[in-house]
C-alpha cells in the first residue's frame, strides 16, 4: 500500500517492516555485494570530488587504483551516476576494521572531522530507496535477502523501519516529513 505525503508517495512497508543494522552478523554486505555502485547525487558527485584529499588515506588500495583510472563515480544503467567499484562489486570506498566489517572510508573521514559530508544519502537511507518521478518521490522498502539478520533484530527490538532511519530522514526530506510519519505510523496502527 502507498500513502501519499506532500510531494511524496511512501510505502507502508516502511512503517511495518521492522529493521536494525546488524553489522556483526552481515559484516556490512551491502557495501560489497551488488550489480552497481551506491547511487549519487550531481552534488554529491562534486563533494566526493571536491574533498577526495580528505577521503584517500581511509581507502583501501584497490579502491585507491579503481578511483584513479575511473573517477569517483560511473554512469549506470539508468544514466544515473553512482560510485565506483572494485570487481564490479565492492564499493571503492569501502575499508574493513579488525573484525572484518565493512566500513565507508567518507563516513570514517566525516566522523574524524576531515569532511562535513557524512555519506552518500542513499547509502544512508538504506533500506530505502527513493525513485525520482516529474510529480513526486517515491520511497519504497528495499527488500535484499543480505539484510535477514537486520529484520530480525529489527523484530525483536520492535523497531520500523522509518524510526530506525530518522536521523537520514530528517537529513534527506526535514524534520516536518519525519513527524508526519510519525503521524501516519499512528493512524495504520490505529486502524489494524
Amino acid at each position: 500500500m502507498l500513502v501519499e505525503i506532500g510531494d511524496k508517495v511512501v510505502s507502508t512497508q516502511i512503517f511495518e517492516r521492522k529493521f536494525v543494522c546488524d553489522l556483526n552478523a552481515c559484516k556490512g554486505a551491502c557495501c560489497i555485494e551488488g550489480d552497481a555502485g551506491a547511487p549519487l547525487t550531481e552534488e554529491e558527485v562534486g563533494i566526493l570530488e571536491d574533498n577526495l584529499d580528505a577521503i584517500k588515506p581511509y581507502m583501501r588500495e584497490e579502491g585507491l587504483k579503481a578511483i584513479d583510472e575511473q573517477g569517483v563515480f560511473y554512469m549506470d544503467q539508468d544514466n544515473e551516476p553512482v560510485t565506483t567499484l572494485v570487481n564490479e562489486a565492492e564499493c571503492a570506498f569501502v575499508f574493513f576494521d579488525d573484525k572484518g566489517i565493512t566500513k565507508c572510508s567518507i563516513e570514517q573521514a566525516h566522523m574524524d572531522g576531515k569532511l562535513d559530508f557524512k555519506k552518500p544519502i542513499s547509502c544512508h537511507l538504506y533500506p530505502i530507496r527513493v525513485k525520482q518521478f516529474n510529480e513526486f518521490k517515491a520511497l519504497n522498502y528495499d527488500t535484499w535477502s543480505i539484510c535477514s539478520d537486520a529484520c530480525t533484530l529489527g523484530e525483536k527490538l520492535g523497531v520500523p523501519v522509518y524510526q530506525f532511519l530518522k536521523e537520514p530522514i530528517i537529513r534527506a526530506f526535514g524534520d516536518g516529513f519525519y513527524t508526519e510519519l510519525e503521524i501516519v505510523d499512528k493512524e495504520i496502527s490505529k486502524n489494524k
